[in-house]
């Protein structure tokens, strides 16, 4: 298992660099530049500007300089918020990001694969129809038209949660965003594992241990859910 996450991750740094180069060079070819916005300065002060952030240099040499530094894990200033850079910036989210995803894809993984089994064991039956049905409208509609949604119908109408705000992570402003984030999940997840589950429902060593009398209650918790 280590070995295969190993060339995985491995496999992915080409990808990743592809996309780092070309984010890069896309912003670059943007009209106007990080201090567009601030006031006429004088020469000589944005001068001073472009050279403490790199700015100044060839192009090529800012790319160098840019790789090198996330290989360090320095992911440079923000030129948005003055006096931070954008690592500080993302650990301070970070902790609200990591528990409301990690509560997300927990909540995703039990429904999902509950409803895919149960769709598997009503096969072309009604119950199979509804979940696929109710599966396939969650992967139509993405995350950022659901959200909206639910604000407006459970914060704004019937005024039962915050539609923002962290709260220091309470439970009422917790609701909203990972119920966002966890339905377009359980439906990939649910279809994912509807599919699988018919197959695995069908091969020989499933017909063997129902043949040995194994209850379908253990034949599917045992061996099919595996």
């Amino acid at each position: 298992m280590f070995s295969y996450i190993s060339k995985r991750l491995l496999a992915a740094i080409p990808t990743l660099l592809i996309i780092i180069t070309i984010a890069f060079f896309m912003m670059r070819i943007a009209p106007g530049g990080p201090f567009d916005a601030e006031r006429q300065l004088p020469p000589e002060i944005e001068a001073n500007i472009l050279k403490a952030y790199d700015l100044d240099k060839p192009l090529y040499q800012q790319y160098f300089i840019y790789v090198g530094n996330l290989l360090r894990f320095d992911f440079g200033p923000s030129y948005k918020f003055r006096d931070f850079s954008v690592t500080e910036l993302i650990l301070t989210g970070l902790p609200a990001s990591l528990q409301i995803g990690g509560m997300a894809i927990l909540i995703a993984a039990i429904i999902g694969i509950s409803l895919g089994t149960l769709a598997a064991l009503y096969q072309n039956q009604k119950t199979d129809y509804a979940i696929m049905g109710v599966a396939m409208t969650g992967i139509a509609i993405p995350n950022f038209v659901i959200a909206p949604i639910l604000s407006l119908v459970f914060g704004v109408y019937l005024s039962w949660l915050p539609v923002a705000g962290w709260g220091d992570g309470s439970a009422r402003n917790l609701v909203l965003p990972v119920i966002s984030l966890a339905l377009p999940q359980i439906a990939y997840i649910a279809r994912l594992t509807r599919g699988s589950m018919v197959e695995v429902l069908h091969s020989n060593y499933i017909r063997t241990a129902r043949a040995k009398g194994l209850r379908e209650r253990l034949v599917v918790v045992r061996h099919a859910i595996k």
